[in-house]
């Protein structure tokens, strides 16, 4: 099977048992779900089996440094929910570019990186709200879930095309944008109002410590472990952190 095959393939139906596990459980375990790298590490795998693992690597770099660029498209959708949704998706939008734009200007190395996209999570968590959506819920258009996986298919093809003339940095940063995040995010605004968006991307950004942590190993990993050790490392460190959140998402809701 050629690469782009796996990418028709895979992604899709990545997304697939994300939405299906977020309509079952509510819109912040969605967004913890959508956390996960479902689309930035089909990227990734693909960067590496069509241009080696150095540009693997390079790439996890811009991948972290998206991690604290969705980290304050989060905080800037959620403080702007208010406006409605289009008005939140473009500061949420504006935030998520300027601030990938800052980072990479900086060219900061990987472990620095991952501390500030640590930083930038735990500050979103005490800045996003997430009281319980008041709004009661319809029932989802019947197009939702193939428009969520034609868009995440696209993403990927998009963004691995692009790569050689992106480069590693700027395609790893790209491929973090929340597309998904952002679809169960607008959805949830639109049909229970702003506190179900905020929910949904208060989720987002406990489901990113997963994220960080995937691409930390990935980087550090993958030129050493090869393409597949160094993927299997990095998902093994992402399922421990997505289970600690998980712990912590089921205590606040005891509190």
């Amino acid at each position: 099977m050629d690469t782009l095959s796996l990418k028709l393939a895979l992604t899709p139906g990545l997304i697939l048992v994300a939405s299906l596990a977020g309509r079952r459980w509510g819109e912040s375990v969605g967004g913890w779900l959508v956390g996960l790298p479902l689309t930035s590490a089909p990227v990734a795998f693909f960067l590496a089996l069509d241009h080696g693992t150095g540009f693997a690597a390079a790439a996890a770099a811009g991948s972290i440094a998206g991690t604290a660029a969705q980290a304050c498209f989060s905080v800037a959708y959620s403080r702007a929910a208010w406006t409605g949704w289009f008005g939140a998706l473009c500061a949420g939008t504006v935030a998520f570019v300027l601030a990938g734009w800052l980072l990479q200007r900086a060219n900061i190395a990987l472990l620095p990186l991952f501390v500030i996209a640590l930083l930038s999570l735990a500050a979103g968590g005490c800045l996003v709200p997430h009281r319980a959506a008041v709004t009661p819920g319809r029932a989802p258009p019947r197009f939702d879930l193939p428009a969520r996986m034609l868009l995440a298919t696209a993403v990927v093809v998009a963004v691995t095309a692009a790569a050689p003339v992106l480069g590693p940095r700027l395609s790893g940063l790209l491929a973090t944008y929340p597309v998904f995040a952002t679809v169960l995010g607008v959805f949830a605004h639109r049909v229970r109002g702003p506190e179900a968006a905020q929910q949904a991307f208060f989720g987002l950004l406990l489901g990113l410590y997963a994220f960080a942590g995937f691409f930390l190993v990935l980087g550090l990993g993958i030129q050493t472990l090869g393409i597949a050790g160094g993927f299997m490392a990095a998902a093994g460190a992402a399922m421990l952190v997505q289970g600690a959140t998980l712990w912590i998402m089921r205590r606040q809701k005891q509190v």
